[in-house]
């Protein structure tokens, strides 16, 4: 019975260390999301589903065909917070 409890209170103690270990890769991923989001977009990055399409009307048609995609995509840049 004392051999018992030596192994019930290890088992509590690997609990204890595995909910703490758990807490801290919650942290670690909140404080990556943080870090994400803190993180300044490049306007290369920003907005692709626009770019894309006025990269293809661009290639295919030329940039004077492609004015209202070309300012579609710049209305885009600018809620993202560029000064386009």
């Amino acid at each position: 019975i004392v051999g018992g409890s030596k192994v019930s209170s290890k088992i509590g103690a690997t609990t204890r260390l595995s909910t703490t270990m758990a807490h801290a890769d919650d942290k670690k991923g909140e404080q990556r999301d943080e870090k994400e989001e803190s993180k300044p977009k490049k306007i290369c990055c920003a907005c692709p589903e626009t770019k894309a399409i006025r990269d293809q009307c661009i290639a295919e048609k030329g940039e004077d065909a492609c004015q209202d995609l070309i300012e579609k995509h710049k209305e885009c840049l600018r809620a993202e917070g560029f000064n386009v």
